[in-house]
């Protein structure tokens, strides 16, 4: 997908601009058949259990180096400890995967690729770590909100149990987190000299998602 060429990106409208730029892929993966069928409440244990092992595994990259980075100027800003989701999913994942080691499926070779994504930015090119932030953490804290109810639903799961991942606390606390996230986001992009490599990284994003999805799909 083409964007903005860096001199005609104002640094000021990067949240936009990366709104704009991965709104398709967005809906693609939210018309994904695996995402539909947990948007319909119909979950199956193994294959939500599958998600929550392949999202473990890229948010552990991901944190990683972001904490790596924490002092980076551009990276500083969307480093919030409170949306670092790796403690969590591992809570819910000893909760709900019951099957012996032994037997668990490997990771999605989609997941496998995204994680070399994530470690060759952590060494090469850490400005670019805010669009994996951003497709990520957003998302959490918008749609998850609604996967996460559909989910608990679905699999009949009680109280919090094996959904911490999309607990933010009320709604008062996500809505703030949504805002400090944001307006680090636009802080990023002021002080970045690449605003569309962050682009094009979001879009890479969101086709990588699109490719786990589909992968899970098949579990």
């Amino acid at each position: 997908m083409p964007t903005t060429p860096t001199a005609e990106l104002a640094p000021a409208v990067l949240a936009e601009r990366l709104k704009l730029a991965t709104a398709r892929l967005h809906r693609r993966v939210e018309r994904s058949a695996f995402m539909a069928s947990l948007l319909r409440g119909e979950v199956r244990h193994v294959a939500y259990v599958g998600l929550l092992r392949n999202l473990h595994a890229i948010y552990g990259a991901l944190e990683h180096a972001l904490a790596r980075h924490a002092t980076h100027p551009v990276i500083a800003p969307v480093v919030l400890p409170a949306l670092f989701r790796s403690e969590v999913l591992a809570a819910d994942l000893a909760l709900l995967d019951v099957e012996p080691e032994k037997v668990r499926a490997p990771l999605c070779g989609a997941t496998q690729r995204y994680m070399e994504r994530l470690e060759w930015l952590d060494g090469n090119a850490p400005e670019l770590l805010v669009a994996h932030a951003y497709v990520r953490y957003l998302g959490d804290l918008n749609g998850g909100q609604v996967l996460r109810r559909m989910v608990s639903r679905g699999m009949g799961l009680r109280g919090d149990a094996g959904t911490r991942f999309y607990d933010f606390g009320d709604e008062q606390h996500r809505q703030h987190l949504t805002r400090t996230f944001r307006d680090g986001l636009q802080a990023a992009g002021a002080l970045s000299t690449q605003p569309s490599a962050i682009v094009d990284e979001a879009v890479s994003a969101f086709e990588r998602h699109a490719a786990l999805f589909d992968e899970l799909g098949k579990l």
